[in-house]
């Protein structure tokens, strides 16, 4: 579940810092090379992270993208409130994602060691 989340999380911001290339190469003072380099980067980034959260590593790779993506604020500054949204976007999948696994596992294992019911004898 966690990697479900997390990965929704991480395409739709691909989206969005997708767009927001358009805004650093036009609207900022940035080199149009640079401006490309960082917005499609981040966009390229995390599309490839997404697809590598079965690796516990990837995760990191995840909070290092909510970081550049919030430092992106101080080129663009309308990027402080879609950072922020992403970044509590990004933990909320992250740790109800884990929770969910948890309480999960903790339920399979009680039904596990719970007996079933009897069905040699013909009764319930």
């Amino acid at each position: 579940m966690q990697r479900r989340l997390c990965s929704a999380i991480l395409s739709l911001e691909a989206i969005v810092l997708g767009l927001s290339t358009i805004v650093l190469v036009s609207l900022t003072s940035i080199a149009t090379s640079t401006g490309l380099a960082i917005g499609l980067g981040l966009f390229v980034a995390c599309l490839l992270v997404a697809g590598l959260l079965r690796f516990r590593w990837a995760y990191v790779l995840g909070w290092g993208i909510q970081v550049a993506a919030l430092a992106l604020s101080a080129v663009i500054t309308a990027m402080i409130v879609l950072g922020v949204v992403f970044m509590v976007l990004w933990a909320t999948a992250y740790f109800l994602g884990a929770k969910i696994e948890r309480e999960r596992a903790e339920w399979e294992a009680r039904a596990a060691a719970a007996p079933g019911p009897d069905y040699s004898s013909g009764h319930e």
